[in-house]
């Protein structure tokens, strides 16, 4: 009798372990996934939004132009997003006086439309300065709005212009964007490098980011111009959209050798949606010649006046709904996430979609799929702690130390 009662025991034991086992469901991940959302605090570190605001009609609040943009309040509410960073985006144009007094002069029009769309919705959104801001602004059920420069080439050679781009809210500088400029080589210019890294006033750059608690980006930059970037900071750098160049080899993208040390400064990489970033792109010949096209029309799309920027941005989205390309998946994009992990530990790892910038994978077209990247997260079986950190708190972590420098040195 006691035999039996043992082999029951024994049964029912193996049955409730083989419950318990059990994977969960997508909806019961997704359930998971937004209660997760919901008290943690999640921010994407770049987003080329800003670029819309320029359109005439254009609403941030999500209504009636769901085509216009990957990022709007609507897309982030439902996406479970709360801050993001929103890129002063300049394309590069000549190294000359006049061409960096235009530049900074539309960066200033830029900042100023980020700060006017933000008020124009300042009962959904409010402009972010500290890290924690984005906790502050979250508990008040609103979106947190931080900015960031995308391309250092506007402030010219004039160190004086990065202050009054901090005092317009700015919090970090991506150094160059595609082509070399007069702070630092980038990794794509087609010329090759100009300084073989940072130039001399790339390092003044570097120390007045670093007297304000601004972060240094080094997305764009080449190899060399990154470990100068390291050696040269006082504080971690970051990257603010980039991804593996082991799993997609490519020169925007980081080795293995720059994301350890971007991370044993105390770094973050921030995972880069752009598909072609993330995987090698299928072949597609007709789409691929037709966007040939495009390029040459609008000269590789540097040095465009606005206008003429939002008509080639318009082109290009028509292109991808007559010829629909085939897109990495969230799981391609979270391969980058376990291999960052996996060589640097939890702590070195986050997120920036480049959306409205190129950004957008299956799964995760724009801000209101983000919770599907939390998913796969918790598919692989990413504790709710490192999830977390992943989202938010490895990137506040840096800017917080950013911030603590400014102050010690505004102190003394």
């Amino acid at each position: 009798m006691k035999a039996l009662i043992s082999i029951t025991a024994l049964l029912v034991f193996t049955l409730l372990g083989c419950k318990q086992s059990r994977p969960l469901s997508h909806e019961e991940l997704l359930k998971k996934a937004k209660v997760l959302h919901s008290k943690m605090v999640t921010i994407d570190t770049h987003t080329d939004t800003p670029l819309a605001f320029l359109r005439p009609g254009f609403d941030f609040g999500g209504n009636g132009n769901a085509k216009s943009s990957k990022v709007n309040l609507q897309k982030m509410e439902q996406g479970g997003l709360d801050a993001a960073f929103f890129a002063v985006f300049i394309s590069q144009d000549e190294l000359t006086p006049e061409k960096y007094t235009h530049a900074n002069a539309y960066a200033l029009q830029i900042f100023d439309a980020v700060h006017k769309e933000v008020s124009r919705h300042s009962n959904r959104s409010e402009i972010a300065l500290l890290a924690s801001d984005a906790a502050k602004i979250k508990g008040e059920n609103k979106r947190a709005i931080y900015i960031g420069v995308e391309n250092g080439y506007p402030i010219g050679n004039n160190l004086s212009l990065i202050e009054k781009y901090f005092n317009n809210g700015a919090r970090y500088l991506t150094l160059c964007h595609t082509r070399n400029n007069q702070i630092c080589d980038s990794s794509t210019d087609p010329e090759g490098y100009i300084h073989n890294g940072l130039s001399q006033f790339g390092f003044e750059v570097v120390k007045e980011l670093n007297r304000l608690g601004m972060l240094i980006d080094v997305s764009h930059i080449s190899d060399k111009a990154v470990t100068d970037c390291i050696a040269a900071s006082a504080v971690p750098v970051f990257a603010s959209h980039s991804n593996v160049r082991s799993l997609r080899d490519i020169p925007r993208n980081l080795s293995d050798t720059l994301i350890k040390a971007i991370a044993k400064s105390g770094g973050v990489i921030q995972l880069c949606l752009l598909s072609d970033y993330i995987k090698t792109p299928t072949p597609y010949p007709t789409r691929d010649s037709a966007r040939q096209v495009l390029r040459v029309k609008y000269r590789n799309y540097q040095n465009l006046p606005p206008e003429v920027r939002q008509e080639a941005l318009n082109a290009w989205y028509e292109l991808d709904e007559k010829f629909p390309p085939v897109l990495a998946t969230v799981s391609d994009a979270v391969d980058h996430i376990d291999h960052m992990v996996k060589i640097t530990g939890i702590n070195h790892v986050g997120i920036g979609s480049d959306f409205d910038g190129g950004g957008g994978i299956s799964g995760c077209i724009d801000a209101s799929e983000m919770t599907n990247i939390t998913v796969e997260l918790l598919k692989r079986g990413y504790s709710d702690d490192d999830i977390a950190k992943i989202w938010g708190l490895n990137f506040l972590k840096v800017l917080t130390k950013a911030e603590e420098y400014a102050a010690k040195m505004k102190a003394n």
